[in-house]
């Protein structure tokens, strides 16, 4: 019976090299052949104006823009084409103004049956106290699913656009940065005091407006505004770090996903009865309770949601460049 050599003995024997060429996991070049990196190519400085200033002599040869009397004469004929598209411009502006109605007048274009529809009987027929929501989340609410949209698709784009590869190691895993705080001011104690204080305030009083959003002045939009900003005072405070651990990239994809997903089901079930003169069974509550105004309470916080997702998402993807 064989004796088991040792691992750094058997390493030195002809059998392991011919099985380990043979297996292909050796690269017969590495370390045979002298390698040198490439050097990068810069260019003097000096010989980028040199060739600046070829061009601008080529170009003063092929055109002689100052004896040419056919550039010259086209130069100040758009001249004068441009000053004279401007003042025809401003004088039909001018024209057109002078022929709006006067303000406060009852037969104004914007005194029509729709805002009267709004102002007469949104009240009943959204049951929502504040009627600038109710025409957002109700009446035009496949309105504001579109601009909700446009943010995500916004957001989506800048971090395409900006995201940075992060470099790997030998053995194909991600580095991490060597130190996260050199795309932030360094610890700052009153800063931090500060942000422990405000940062849980400015957030449950985002979550009140969201909320309060169809009794009084405010909803998804104003509210997740102040999110963000509570999200980003977090972020400028303790850094990146310790805020990966609750938002991450993922995080921002499945709220926006999940928000705009609900809203749009909602919304395209509560619009489908309606058209199809069907009971749609979404009881409007009690006007001035909390739980009222059908489906209003429930798109508020989606779009609470994705407004507060791309605030943070924007600031963070221009600061960092990465997540």
């Amino acid at each position: 019976m064989s004796k088991l050599r040792p691992k750094e003995e058997y390493e030195k024997t002809r059998a392991f090299r011919f099985f380990r060429w043979l297996s292909g996991s050796k690269d017969p070049y590495l370390g045979e052949v002298e390698m040198k990196p490439q050097e990068e190519h810069k260019i003097e400085e000096t010989t980028i104006l040199e060739r600046m200033q070829e061009k601008q002599m080529l170009r003063d040869r092929i055109y002689d823009a100052e004896h040419n009397k056919l550039l010259v004469a086209f130069h100040r004929i758009y001249v004068i084409c441009a000053v004279v598209f401007c003042i025809v411009l401003a004088g039909l502006l001018l024209y057109t103004v002078s022929y709006l109605p006067k303000t406060g007048e009852a037969d104004k274009p914007v005194n029509n049956e729709v805002p009267a529809r709004y102002i007469e009987n949104g009240l009943q027929e959204t049951g929502a106290v504040n009627i600038v929501t109710g025409m957002i989340l109700d009446y035009r609410a496949f309105d504001t699913f579109g601009e909700s949209n446009v943010l995500f698709v916004a957001t989506i784009t800048v971090l395409i656009l900006l995201h940075a590869d992060r470099k790997k190691d030998k053995n194909g895993r991600e580095e991490e940065p060597e130190n996260d705080r050199i795309y932030e001011p360094k610890n700052d104690a009153i800063l931090q005091a500060a942000a422990k204080v405000l940062v849980p305030v400015i957030i449950i009083f985002g979550i009140y407006v969201i909320l309060n959003g169809h009794l009084s002045p405010g909803g998804g939009f104003s509210g997740g505004a102040i999110i963000g900003a509570g999200l980003i005072l977090y972020l400028n405070a303790f850094g990146f770090q310790k805020t990966e651990k609750l938002f991450t990239e993922k995080t921002y994809k499945w709220i926006s996903f999940g928000a705009l997903t609900t809203y749009c089901l909602a919304k395209s079930y509560s619009f489908f009865t309606g058209a199809n003169h069907l009971e749609s069974h979404i009881p409007l509550g009690t006007p001035g309770h909390i739980l009222s105004s059908g489906l209003i309470l429930i798109l508020n916080i989606c779009v609470g949601l994705v407004v507060a997702c791309t605030m943070y998402t924007f600031y963070v993807m221009f600061r960092k460049g990465d997540f």
